[in-house]
């Protein structure tokens, strides 16, 4: 078994999960996701039943700590939202993703390219009183 930290979006305080380390994490969302099934710390989250765990920050049943030093946020009594730790699921060999959640989009960055300036007038070229 691994201690595994996760930081509640809300508030950054971290609940500690012990679980064993060959489960791999999708993600942690302020949301469950669609289709998704979730077990709380202290149940049998790492059989076949579950998709991730359902926290409810700082009053779940598993270990709770303030955030980092330095983060901004809450303490190790939590902010009482819940918060849900998403497994990476597969069928069949490949990845499932829930459902209505997008591939993300390509963004070309300007490195390199630095604009000549700003677009719009060069300067006050309002209406004149004659």
């Amino acid at each position: 078994m691994v201690a595994v930290r996760y930081y509640c979006p809300r508030c950054r305080t971290l609940a500690v999960l012990d679980r064993d380390a060959y489960l791999s994490d999708k993600s942690v969302t302020p949301y469950p996701l669609e289709g998704w099934t979730y077990a709380a710390p202290a149940d049998d989250y790492e059989g076949d039943a579950f998709d991730g765990v359902r926290f409810v920050c700082g009053e779940s049943d598993c270990e709770w700590e303030p955030p980092v030093e330095g983060e901004s946020g809450g303490d190790a009594a939590g902010c009482g939202e819940p918060f849900y730790l998403n497994f990476v699921r597969y069928e069949g060999g490949e990845e499932v993703a829930a459902e209505g959640e997008r591939e993300s989009e390509s963004v070309e960055l300007a490195e390199g390219r630095v604009p000549r300036g700003p677009s719009g007038p060069s300067g006050p070229g309002g209406p004149t009183n004659r």
